[in-house]
């Protein structure tokens, strides 16, 4: 489980947003750094598939549940990350 539980939610968003654009970066093969936050998911060719076992891995990584349908309703990485910071940091 992250760290991040502990962070105010603020704080946590560059590292979370970091986390999802690693996993798309490696899902895709792209660099990181050519995953754009505001860019929706389906831009870079990512089907269900693929969004079922990035909230696994979301799951995993921060200890947290998620919804499949989080990423039918925050199709980009930032507002996906706006979207998971409220689960991740304590209420």
């Amino acid at each position: 489980m992250s760290e991040l539980t502990t962070d105010a939610p603020q704080s946590a968003a560059p590292e979370v947003l970091a986390w999802l654009r690693g996993r798309v970066a490696a899902q895709t093969g792209r660099p990181a750094e050519e995953i754009a936050p505001d860019a929706p998911l389906s831009d870079y060719g990512l089907d269900s598939v693929y969004v079922l076992g990035l909230c696994a891995e979301i799951e995993d990584h921060y200890g947290i549940e998620v919804e499949p349908t989080i990423m039918w309703d925050n199709t980009s990485l930032a507002a996906l990350t706006d979207a998971l910071l409220p689960l991740i940091a304590p209420c």
